[in-house]
């Protein structure tokens, strides 16, 4: 027993420090010897992207749009801010309703109509496309430390507005990256 005696003067906090201190060499030699990948490695090139966030059921009733292609606009990625960024086009639709279309009842073949809803005729869907240079992943786009996927939450801020959306399309230029792999790629040496 007297052999176990020393176990007696460590704490259990004494315990965890020395416990948290030893994985924390362990993946550190982990990672030094190439076993565990960083983020950074995982980066495979940058390139620009251009993604839409879709804005349903915005209200305006002023004459002006507060939103027009060309100008800038903050993003805030799930509430956190990131950057400004440019407007390449603006789509904004009236909310509709879609109604049966009762003279063809003796048709088999059932017709609807799509109309601007009047009950509420100051409510828009907008479709904002924004561009931003990205880093590419294995698993997508990454800009500001976020994936940019389609349902990310984004919001748009500017001086007359805060708007909040999702991202509803991604699209990554892929000759960029085909540049830079051309670029890597030596060219001095003749291989015959």
């Amino acid at each position: 027993m007297e052999k176990f005696d020393f176990l007696k003067k460590f704490k259990p906090v004494d315990i965890i420090v020395i416990v948290g201190v030893a994985v924390a060499l362990i993946v550190g030699f982990a990672t030094f010897k190439h076993f565990r990948q960083t983020a950074d490695k995982q980066i495979e090139a940058t390139s620009p992207i251009v993604f839409d966030v879709f804005l349903r059921g915005i209200t305006l009733t002023g004459d002006n749009k507060p939103i027009n292609a060309g100008e800038k606009t903050f993003i805030s990625i799930r509430n956190v801010p990131y950057s400004d960024l440019e407007i390449l086009n603006v789509k904004s639709d009236r909310r509709k309703v879609v109604l049966p279309m009762i003279n063809n009842v003796k048709s088999a073949k059932k017709n609807v109509l799509i109309v601007d809803d009047v009950s509420q005729s100051n409510v828009y869907d907008i479709t904002v496309t924004l561009t931003d240079v990205a880093k590419i992943t294995k698993d997508g786009a990454v800009v500001g430390g976020n994936k940019i996927k389609m349902g990310l939450p984004i919001t748009l801020e500017g001086k007359d507005y805060k708007f909040n959306g999702t991202v509803s399309n991604v699209t990554v230029s892929h000759d960029d990256i085909k540049n830079d792999v051309d670029s890597n790629i030596n060219k001095v040496d003749d291989v015959q």
